[in-house]
């Protein structure tokens, strides 16, 4: 059963490759059956490994198996949880797929395999990257992934302003991958190892740490965080998400920010959490300091947009810092409860990506303020839009909700105050949405009103403006959603979760009681959920009026759109990141 693994990445490879020679040659709807094949094929192997498989899955590519104890070869070590987020990754990509069947307008220089083969190469990155178990091809498929994101955020290449989102998108990952690539030479140099297992080990034997193994640490989180997404290297997030294809959005922010803070979470347990490696008190001061401030300045940023997709995209920032926050509490009840929020965050977030691009498709714009009332008619997708709000705001039975209130049980009261504000500020923002774009609840608001970015007069995707939204289109958002609220509501989902997430950090931490309901956690999501609501709907009556100078002005102002800025702050982050390590090393 081990040989199967690598199929994980190569089926999803072969298929890219396959589309990529034939596609100009067949149909466009065989180039995408095709894909949807693919990618369905690879997730059935996933889930398949992962229910039958004996855990952990080792396979020493190539047979190049480890000699006198060092390792020679590329392991592949799937955990349930790797092979959890692979199942997770395949089952998203279908989605996409099946979601943007027959979607785009296709440009005459591209053929029609070349969206589904691109899809197909970022299931690979993904997938690989979960799964390795060797720092240096954890590396690759992260470049692999991230190159094939950048060329998706900017597919429609022949619109200036998605090869803009693309460069910036592009200029921030790379330097996060720099980073990462050097931390990695200064552990290779140190241990002569790339399996991180076996990096773990050999630091454990020299004893503490020094200057090298913290600095590796700083530039191993660099890139993973940017990643992440995590404030503030998340400047890339919102411009990428403005203007990249619906579908693309749907894995940026459903699956592989996520990845970003597996990442953190996984290199930290196999390579930093003993003796040789870092503190667990830096670990948490840092994680928890970059899980606040993402936590705040995503949820702050994303009540004051009215472009849609970007309101989604800072989201998506502010619950990158509720999961940094409860990785960085290093409790056995927090990791469970992270990895049920990441999983039910993932089908929320997707979903509520689709419902926005129907909104683009249908309408020709994706501003709140343009779109006042327009949508009155798209009840399904109106339902969609509130149940995804309630969801991301902690409403029970939602996976969301319950990964949030096991995680607050874990915090302690300050930081369950953090996640209940921060959900509720994200959540009422998606509700504001729908009440005025489904419901035409308040007073069209002026256009110069407290927002940042308009997204009218936008070009619909698809062929042609939708005069009726295909059935492709409508089920996948329902689904994703219904995949989210099983989450919460099946005993054996959450059993199985909160034991993966127990059998990876093995070692830093002890096996909990599996994540269950609790009436303190229903009560705080049911709150959470009720101020979202309250907050929504303050929203729409307050008058509309024209906008002044305003506190979050300066927050505003750094995201300005220039890549030297984000750049700069990229490099802020990692000498913060190196301060708040050193502070709990010295």
């Amino acid at each position: 059963m081990n040989h199967l693994l690598p199929l994980a990445v190569v089926v999803p490879l072969l298929g890219a490759a396959l589309l990529v020679a034939g596609g100009r040659f067949v149909p466009r709807v065989v180039a995408e059956a095709v894909g949807g094949a693919v990618a369905a094929a690879t997730a059935a192997l996933t889930l398949y490994l992962l229910l039958a498989a004996p855990s952990p899955v080792i396979e020493w590519v190539g047979g190049w198996t480890p000699h006198h104890g060092h390792s020679v070869g590329i392991v592949l070590h799937a955990d349930h949880l790797a092979l959890g987020m692979a199942a997770l990754v395949s089952l998203l990509v279908l989605a996409v797929l099946v979601y943007s069947w027959r979607y785009f307008d296709e440009p005459p220089h591209k053929h029609a395999g070349s969206f589904p083969a691109l899809v197909l190469l970022f299931q690979a990155g993904m997938c690989g990257f979960v799964l390795t178990g060797d720092l240096f091809n954890a590396f690759v498929f992260f470049e692999l992934m991230g190159v094939v994101a950048y060329a998706l955020t900017g597919y429609r290449v022949e619109a200036a302003k998605a090869v803009q989102g693309g460069l910036t998108f592009g200029v921030v990952n790379s330097l996060g991958a720099y980073a990462m690539l050097m931390g990695i030479g200064l552990l290779y140099s140190r241990t002569g190892e790339l399996a991180m297992r076996h990096i773990g080990a050999a630091l454990d034997a020299r004893g503490a740490p020094d200057a090298l193994v913290l600095a590796a640490f700083v530039l191993l989180l660099t890139g993973l965080l940017v990643k992440a997404a995590a404030v503030p290297f998340h400047f890339w997030l919102p411009d990428a998400h403005a203007v990249a294809p619906t579908p693309v959005c749907m894995l940026l922010s459903g699956v592989m920010v996520e990845l970003g803070v597996y990442g953190t979470a996984r290199v930290y347990w196999t390579i930093f959490a003993g003796p040789g490696g870092i503190p667990p008190e830096a670990v948490t001061r840092t994680l928890l300091t970059f899980g606040v401030l993402s936590a705040a300045v995503g949820a702050v940023m994303c009540w004051y947009q009215r472009h849609v997709k970007r309101l989604l995209a800072y989201s998506t920032v502010a619950h990158t810092g509720l999961f940094l926050i409860g990785l960085g509490l290093l409790k056995p009840e927090a990791t469970g409860g992270i990895a049920l929020y990441v999983l039910g965050h993932a089908g929320v977030k997707a979903a509520l990506f689709a419902c926005a691009g129907i909104l683009l498709d249908r309408y020709g714009s994706i501003d709140e303020y343009e779109l006042h009332g327009r949508a009155t008619e798209l009840r399904l997708t109106a339902g969609y839009f509130v149940a995804g709000g309630l969801a991301l705001a902690g409403l029970p039975p939602f996976g969301t909700a319950l990964g949030k209130a096991v995680t607050e049980e874990a915090a302690g009261p300050w930081l369950a105050a953090v996640f209940v504000l921060v959900s509720a500020v994200t959540g009422g923002a998606v509700l504001r949405v729908a009440a005025r774009v489904f419901g035409g609840f308040g007073a069209a608001p002026a256009d110069d009103t407290e927002c940042e970015t308009s997204g009218e007069r936008e070009q619909p995707e698809t062929e042609q403006q939708l005069t009726r939204v295909p059935d492709t289109m409508l089920a996948v958002p329902g689904a994703l959603l219904a995949g989210a609220l099983l989450v919460g509501v099946v005993p054996a989902v959450r059993a199985a979760v909160g034991s993966a997430a127990d059998e990876a950090a093995a070692g830093v931490t002890v096996v909990p009681v599996p994540p269950h309901w609790s009436a303190a956690g229903i009560l705080l999501g049911v709150l959470s959920a009720a101020l979202a609501a309250a907050l929504a709907l303050l929203a729409v009556r307050r008058p509309p009026h024209t906008r002044s100078r305003h506190w979050v002005d300066p927050l505003r102002l750094l995201h300005s759109g220039h890549i030297g800025d984000y750049v700069a702050w990229t490099v802020a982050g990692t000498a913060l990141l190196g301060a708040l390590a050193l502070s709990g090393v010295l």
